[in-house]
């Protein structure tokens, strides 16, 4: 079995990934992290050396990789993942796999990601919160169509990192 999680950056994923894949005993792999290692180089340094066309193919193809393993596998994807080429068909045609989607709320993704924008290339640029909430604003926008075919959506807005957990493994049963 391989539990699927995607959302905006910020929305969780590998925070609440780990515990579960804790919880379940089963492996935790973060693909972004899992294509740094393929590729010997960060995100940022891929993208910086070989395009994003390049890194959206390399995705693809890892996610791919790791969608048609055997093993259990909880897989937090990068907050892009679903919205490019045929990566959402590749995680939802996978009868093996169930898709959640990590939602919160633009001005709570704003307040979590703000201090954390150097760590964070595609947010890097921006100085005010307010330039934060519009550019996370107008991504959701594009992505939305994407994160809500997921099998099922989790509202994690005033909620704990167990309550967020216990409804996953409420799902899950």
């Amino acid at each position: 079995m391989i539990v699927v999680l995607m959302g905006y950056m910020g929305s969780g994923k590998s925070t609440i990934g780990k515990e579960l894949a804790t919880l379940l005993n089963f492996r935790f792999l973060d693909l972004d992290d899992y294509i740094s290692d393929k590729e010997n180089a960060s995100i940022s340094e891929v993208f910086k050396t070989k395009g994003e066309i390049y890194f959206r193919k390399k995705e693809s193809k890892y996610l791919k990789e790791l969608i048609e393993s055997s093993e259990n596998l909880v897989l937090a994807l990068g907050g892009g993942t679903p919205c490019y080429g045929n990566n959402l068909d590749i995680v939802t045609n996978n009868q093996n796999v169930t898709l959640f989607y990590l939602k919160l709320s633009i001005p709570n993704l704003a307040k979590r990601l703000f201090n954390e924008r150097a760590k964070r290339p595609l947010i890097s640029h921006l100085k005010s919160e307010e330039d934060l909430l519009e550019f996370i604003g107008k991504h959701i926008f594009e992505r939305v169509q994407y994160y809500n075919k997921a099998h099922f959506t989790i509202a994690s807005d005033n909620k704990s990192k167990q309550d967020i957990l216990e409804e996953v493994l409420m799902q899950l049963i």
